[in-house]
């Protein structure tokens, strides 16, 4: 798809990998409305776009997790600058160490890492499907293809993101509704360093294990791969390509896979 003239929103949009994605868009021609839980973040992006890009942006404060909100911020968005062309569920949060979370830790994890994923698509997808176009662009993980050291929340809530993309492209691809999922591996963000703040070993562990992995990409460079994939209508957006190695390795021989991993995990929990 074409951003240019189209209509956006990116959750997620008050900094990192979101707040990049926003100021791409802008480059491109799209008008964006950029939203966060933290209101000033959203309006500092929001307004550094305005300043380089007249008039191509909006910010709201929401808490994407929350059905009314999500339906808040399209009907911002349609008011301001016409029907929403693209949706970025990109807002996450990262969780509990191990077996230590607790049921409000895994609610919200399920919260903003899927069900916010859902309940857009929920909202999007029906007027999407009466005008016949619209792309959903989700926030996984490299996570959500391998695992996650450290974190079972955000290991499994990641997994889940790549599954409902997989099932929105598969359900309502024929019926031109785009889908990307971008799994990323080390980004530096906030929520990448926010394991070795922890206090937690394998919350010290899990940040490791990504700056370890391979290159750490700067979260512009990862907007770019993003819309570029947008462009192309690419399912899978892989910024880190040994993601796609190590994804192979696990599927052609599992347990050697999961051998791999607890001794990788050990050598990481020496050193914490």
């Amino acid at each position: 798809m074409k951003v240019a003239q189209k209509v956006a929103i990116v959750t997620g949009g008050g900094g990192g990998i979101g707040g990049a994605i926003a100021e791409r868009l802008a480059q491109l021609g799209a008008s964006v409305l950029v939203a966060d839980l933290d209101p000033n973040a959203a309006a500092a992006i929001a307004d550094g776009i305005n300043e380089r890009h007249p008039g191509s942006a909006l910010a709201e404060g929401a808490d994407i997790a929350d059905p009314e909100q999500i339906r808040r911020i399209i009907e911002r968005a349609e008011t301001e600058f016409g029907p929403v062309d693209l949706y970025f569920a990109n807002a996450g949060i990262g969780g509990a160490p191990g077996l230590d979370a607790d049921d409000a830790d895994w609610d919200r994890a399920f919260d903003v890492n899927i069900r916010a994923h859902i309940r857009a698509a929920q909202q999007l997808v029906p007027t999407w499907i009466e005008r016949g176009e619209g792309y959903f662009v989700s926030t996984a993980s490299a996570a959500g293809l391998l695992t996650q050291i450290g974190s079972a929340t955000y290991a499994v809530t990641k997994h889940a993101a790549v599954a409902f993309a997989e099932w929105l492209s598969v359900t309502y691809g024929d019926r031109g509704i785009r889908v990307s999922c971008l799994c990323p591996m080390g980004v530096e963000t906030k929520l990448m360093r926010s394991g070795e703040h922890s206090g937690d070993p394998l919350g010290v562990a899990a940040t490791r294990a990504v700056i370890s992995a391979g290159e750490v990409l700067q979260p512009a460079q990862v907007a770019d791969i993003v819309l570029d994939a947008v462009d192309r209508e690419t399912f899978l957006i892989l910024p880190h390509e040994s993601v796609l190695g190590m994804y192979r390795q696990k599927g052609s021989d599992y347990d050697r896979w999961l051998h791999g991993m607890r001794r990788y995990q050990s050598s990481l929990l020496e050193n914490a």
